[in-house]
Order: structure tokens, then sequence, then C-alpha cells
């Protein structure tokens, strides 16, 4: 059986003691934004999620809108979505249109359409396949204490964005 939410105040009413446990298959026809973690025993499907934590079988944020998973870590057996901005990614397959990420660990595969950023990316077991970006590049990012910054007036930009800003004004000339 699938639990179904069509309102933030359905979501909020099933929050008890910070965390919102589902026994089961769960599927978010609104977009949610709570302050606790989230425990699935079975699958999420969903718009957007934000949220503390994510525990779950497996997450599929695939739809017609453009999806975000804003969350601090996810814990999942396969997750397939358009977007993912994590602090910390734990799964056994990550399918993604985009992950920005402080880490990654994935079991066997993660591929992406674009993009994937983060400050580390490995896999759990000794066979498996790299990371795959099939129309960007895989960035791990330094850490916010290793960042170099450029000071312009009362300012401080992050060097790296603006290199590649500049690339972009250049090559638009």
């Amino acid at each position: 059986m699938v639990k179904i939410y069509k309102s933030q105040k359905e979501v909020e009413r099933d929050v008890k003691d910070n965390v919102l446990t589902i026994d089961g298959d769960v599927k978010f026809e609104c977009s949610i934004s709570i302050s606790a973690s989230i425990k699935v025993s079975g699958n999420i499907n969903a718009l957007d999620i934000n949220t503390w934590d994510i525990n779950a079988g497996n997450i599929d944020v695939r739809n017609i809108n453009a999806l975000d998973i804003n969350v601090r870590n996810i814990n999942a057996g396969n997750i397939n979505a358009w977007n993912i901005d994590a602090w910390n990614i734990d799964a056994g397959n990550i399918n993604a249109l985009d992950i920005d990420a402080r880490n990654i660990l994935y079991y066997a595969f993660c591929g992406v359409y674009n993009s994937i950023k983060c400050l580390s990316i490995k896999a759990k077991r000794e066979v498996h396949s790299d990371p795959i970006c099939l129309d960007g590049k895989l960035e791990i990012k330094k850490s916010e204490d290793e960042v170099e910054t450029i000071k312009i007036g009362d300012q401080t930009y992050n060097k790296q964005e603006v290199e590649e800003a500049l690339k972009n004004v250049k090559s638009i000339q």
C-alpha cells in the first residue's frame, strides 16, 4: 500500500519526534519542506523534498517538473533524480541529471547526465564503475577552508566561479 501526501500539512501531522516514518512506499503529490528526518521502508516518489535526512529503500523523484532534493544525508538503495543537492549521499546506485554534494559514497554505479560536484566520491566495493557524466564533468570541489577567493571592492568572490564567468564572457565576444 502506498501512503500519499497531498499537502504540507498532511506531512507535518505525521512527523513524530522529528521523524517522518512511513512503513512501505510513499508518494508526495506536493512539495515538502520539513526540519525532520524521513524514514521509509519502501520507495519515495516526490516532486521537491527539503529535509534533514532521508533513509529509504529507493528514491524516485523524476516527474514532469524540474525536481530537487535538498537534504543533509541521503541513505538509499537506489536514487533516480533530476537534481540532488546534498551534504552526504550514501547509496547503492545513483542515476541523476545533476549532483551537488559534499561527499558521495556509492555501491557500484554513479551516473549523471550533466555534472557531479562534490568534495569526495568513492565506491563502497572493489568491483565498481567509475562515476560517469554524459554531457558534463566530474568536479571535485575544495572544502570551504581551501577555496581561493578574490576580493573586488568590499566583496569577496570564489576565484574558480569568477574564472568560469570570465571564460563565458570571453566566449560570447
